[in-house]
């Protein structure tokens, strides 16, 4: 007769009371305060970019120039609520609905193929009541969610720690359904910030540096192939050779970097003053209340305003990282290490693209940018990051400490 017991087994059980106590209440300074400050900051500071972005903009506005704000506003607080709602749920629960948010994020990629409205060369968005869903912004967190708990329902009861190629398989077939439905429509922004990400989660799961230089040639031979197959629509080549030589087609597929380097270039050190950018305030970037707020920053604040933001920026990504490392839950530390190279990768691509240095696609700034997908999706990311903390702070130091697996024979 055999028993395997588990060293700090019944400790890893959180108590009913400290459960309770945990969904009922959460003080101040339990929570990570500079991740949340940072987040809110962004937020704050993305309102006041999209207004000047909005101002003059009657073609947007119908007339009503704080009406971009207004809507920002009210996603903020929405995203505070969505944020607020994951942190307070016990960590258990948030594993049992993983599954649901992952298929509820696959549902709406298809959703969007079959009944989406297409803006921009892409169908990435449903039309509910009025408002417009992204659902491929929901699906960043969702393939992060769905690829921490392969890792760690198959981690579990396992003598070894290493990740094998059975793992790293049903992560790729995790991330690959959304990933194919994504490039159905085509929303290459979204793809390329997705396999970044990807790439992270599997780095962080511990996986062979062999599968990882696998994934890189890969991805660039995919890239290769897609450019010169024909695969890619036209605009999207053109925007990809502007980026290679913006002068190219100074008025056409180079415009938009064209003129958001002009505007962030106007800015000096501190900026032409909030609603006084020349560039900004006369139209000539497009979508600059979305892709392109950065270079409101860049034209208005100057590079004192710009470095702020990326500042902010630099703190999500490190508590991020911070609560990956010292998180002794394996979900926990995939998930937060999946959201900061999603939230990095996705702030470098924004930035690139507004400084000339990254290829245009559709991708927003973290927190900055307007948009409602982008920022509820977020707000979830970082309710999801509290509550790894959160988790962190309750568990036992037994359970903080290493454990080994102890057979006993009777």
């Amino acid at each position: 007769m055999s028993n395997r017991i588990q060293a700090g087994r019944s400790a890893a059980r959180p108590t009913r009371t400290t459960a309770s106590r945990r969904v009922s209440f959460v003080r101040w300074g339990d929570i990570d305060q500079l991740l949340l400050v940072a987040v809110v900051l962004l937020s704050l500071v993305g309102c006041l970019l999209i207004w000047s972005a909005t101002i003059e903009r009657d073609d947007l506005t119908g007339g009503d120039d704080r009406a971009f704000l207004l809507k920002q506003l009210v996603n903020i607080v929405i995203g505070l609520v969505l944020m607020a709602m994951v942190v307070v749920t016990d960590h258990r629960w948030v594993r049992i609905l993983a599954p649901v948010a992952y298929l509820g994020a696959v549902v709406g990629l298809v959703l969007v193929l079959v009944m989406g409205s297409t803006i921009n060369g892409s169908r990435s968005w449903l039309m509910i009541g009025g408002m417009s869903l992204q659902p491929s912004e929901l699906a960043k967190l969702a393939v992060v969610v769905g690829m921490a708990l392969v890792v760690a329902e198959r981690s579990e009861g396992r003598w070894r720690d290493r990740v094998g190629t059975t793992d790293v398989l049903l992560m790729l077939v995790v991330a690959g359904v959304p990933a194919t439905l994504i490039l159905a429509q085509p929303d290459l922004g979204t793809m390329l910030v997705l396999t970044a990400t990807v790439f992270g989660v599997i780095a962080a799961s511990g996986a062979h540096r062999g599968w990882l230089a696998a994934l890189a040639g890969g991805g660039v031979a995919v890239a290769v192939l897609a450019v010169t197959s024909g695969f890619l629509k036209e605009y999207q080549v053109d925007r990809f050779l502007a980026f290679t030589d913006p002068d190219l087609d100074p008025r056409g597929a180079g415009y938009n970097v064209e003129q958001a380097r002009i505007a962030v270039g106007n800015g000096g050190l501190f900026g032409q003053g909030l609603f006084d950018g020349s560039q900004t305030q006369s139209g000539f970037v497009p979508e600059q209340h979305t892709d392109f707020v950065f270079t409101v920053a860049g034209e208005e604040l100057g590079l004192v305003g710009a470095a702020f933001i990326v500042a902010l920026l630099g703190v999500v990504l490190w508590r991020a990282l911070l609560i990956a490392t010292r998180t002794d839950d394996v979900f926990g530390r995939i998930a937060a290490a999946g959201i900061a190279c999603w939230f990095g990768f996705q702030a470098f691509q924004n930035i690139g693209m507004c400084l000339g240095i990254m290829p245009v696609t559709g991708v927003p700034l973290p927190f900055v940018s307007y948009g409602g997908s982008s920022m509820f999706a977020g707000m979830l990311a970082v309710g999801l990051l509290q509550n790894i903390h959160l988790r962190t702070l309750t568990a036992p130091a037994s359970r903080l400490a290493p454990q080994k697996r102890v057979l006993v024979r009777s």
